[in-house]
């Protein structure tokens, strides 16, 4: 089994992602999820950059890691001074972490052109700086950014700067593609002669690789980088980063461990995981999931299309191409106008209905008219669970709506006041609440639990999470269909909900009514 290390950058490279913010508890937060999961090297940030960074570095000292180690992120050292006397230097020492990860200019065209000094000026800041850190007792990792690019512009004056870093003892050469612009076949042809070429020069020194995504390559760059011998792959959870980001080590680490043969990664034991580590990092970035991102997306082994689900219901490989549950993911069945009986049947739980090809026919004749009206089920298996019981003549009623009421009153738009009536029957009786709310929906939510917890004193357990409205035919303009999603908790399920209407409070009460009728009937 060849071992590849896995290096995260989600905290300094990730971070520089647009709408990407980590407090100092979030970077600490992750730290300690990444070292739970098994990754090697995670990136903490430049501890010269600004406040946050440095306090990182002193909250993280007083951590115990069991695998991870933590590297400080810095550059060469500046021009026309000593390595010994630059702040920079200071600052990565001062960190205190057992690995310094350098980034210096292995381009020809960015030595001369964006840094501005000469060739000979450029190699001596690359080993200078490596070798004080490395006689200062820290493992170093050199970056050679811009490298394939700079090679296939200059691949003589890009060799002599890994060679410098190389031989003034970095342990790793890292080959970046920072503009992200590189194929697959190149960078294994390049990986390769950096290896040759360190060999060549008496210094053989380890590879690995840092890929961007902006060709949408950054996932393969990094496989064809392994193939071609690095034994790093460097990037961030969920491909967070600048411009399109960088590789994805949630899907680089799935591949390297399941799809080809030969390698041990996060330990060995990190691969069940791999979607509750992708969530957690999106949660605490305050970033919504990508449903469709391969391995732990919530779309990456959902089935719509009835000739499909039809055959997973046979064997799960006719449309899967690994197990969900071998990254910590789930199976899902969708139902939509696409559906078959099939879909139909994989998501109803009673026995009875599955085996009801008649009723099973009745529920799909109904989806497919509701689709075609604005309504989907794909996010509202609570409300596909009540159609069910509708069309099977099952579905008892805990309460009926005989009227609502909301009004919205403002005084100068400074005080908004929305109030809401309900009459409802309940158990026999009829009741009539008012509430007010934030807003209508508040205000209804408010006025259907006065009405209802004499009667069902569990709802104190039931409250919204999500409230989303989505426009369906937009060219209507203000007369158009809205469709409106809640999610609901008990703090043990969730649950989903739809509602459709022009009325973007009749669309609510629906949405809302079933929330409430499917805990009432759990």
């Amino acid at each position: 089994m060849r071992t590849i290390e896995i290096y995260d950058t989600t905290l300094r490279d990730g971070s520089q992602g647009e709408g990407v913010n980590f407090s100092l508890e979030d970077k600490v937060a992750i730290t300690r999820r990444l070292d739970e999961a098994g990754v090697d090297f995670i990136e903490g940030g430049y501890p010269l950059s600004n406040p946050k960074d440095a306090q990182y570095f002193e909250r993280v000292l007083a951590l115990t890691l069991r695998h991870s180690k933590v590297c400080a992120f810095g550059m060469t050292r500046r021009r026309g001074m000593t390595a010994a006397d630059d702040p920079g230097m200071k600052a990565l020492l001062d960190a205190g972490t057992p690995v310094v990860t350098i980034v210096g200019k292995t381009s020809v065209f960015h030595v001369t052109e964006v840094l501005g000094v000469s060739r000979e000026e450029n190699l001596a800041m690359i080993a200078d700086t490596v070798g004080h850190l490395k006689q200062a007792g820290r493992e170093v990792f050199y970056d050679a950014e811009h490298f394939f690019d700079g090679w296939k512009l200059d691949r003589d004056y890009s060799r002599d700067t890994i060679v410098a870093a190389a031989r003034a003892g970095a342990t790793r050469i890292v080959l970046c593609d920072t503009n992200g612009g590189t194929l697959p076949d190149e960078v294994a042809t390049l990986v390769r002669e950096a290896i040759s070429a360190l060999d060549v020069a008496g210094c053989p020194t380890a590879v690995a690789i840092h890929c961007h995504n902006d060709c949408d390559l950054a996932v393969a760059n990094s496989l064809a980088g392994v193939a071609a011998g690095a034994v790093q792959v460097q990037g961030t959870i969920n491909g967070l980063g600048e411009r399109c980001g960088n590789a994805d080590l949630i899907s680089v680490v799935a591949n390297l461990a399941l799809k080809v043969s030969g390698h041990r990664v996060l330990a060995g034991t990190g691969m069940a995981h791999l979607t509750e580590l992708s969530r957690f990092v999106y949660e605490t970035a305050n970033m919504s999931y990508r449903p469709g991102q391969p391995f732990v997306g919530s779309s990456a082994f959902a089935h719509k299309g009835g000739m499909h689900v039809h055959a997973v219901a046979k064997a799960t490989e006719s449309y899967e191409h690994i197990s969900p549950e071998a990254v910590g993911n789930s199976r899902r069945i969708l139902v939509s106008e696409l559906s078959g009986r099939s879909n139909i049947a994989a998501m109803v739980t009673r026995a009875d209905v599955k085996n009801d090809r008649v009723l099973l026919d009745k529920v799909l004749t109904e989806i497919c008219r509701l689709e075609n009206e604005g309504w989907q089920f794909e996010a509202a298996g609570a409300s596909f669970d009540l159609l069910v019981e509708r069309c099977a003549g099952t579905f008892i009623s805990r309460f009926e709506k005989e009227s609502y009421h909301v009004a919205v009153e403002s005084h100068d738009g400074r005080d908004v006041r929305t109030e809401a009536t309900v009459k409802l029957l309940v158990s026999g009786t009829h009741r009539h609440e008012v509430a007010e709310g934030d807003g209508p929906v508040n205000a209804l939510d408010a006025a259907l639990r006065k009405a209802l917890e004499v009667a069902y004193p569990a709802l104190a357990r039931m409250h919204l999470l999500d409230y989303k409205v989505r426009v369906i035919n937009a060219q209507e303009g203000t007369a158009a269909k809205v469709r409106v999603s809640i999610e609901s908790t008990d703090g043990e399920s969730v649950w989903g909900t739809v509602g459709v209407s022009e009325n973007v409070i009749e669309a609510s009460w629906l949405a809302l009514a079933d929330s409430f009728h499917y805990f009432l009937s759990q």
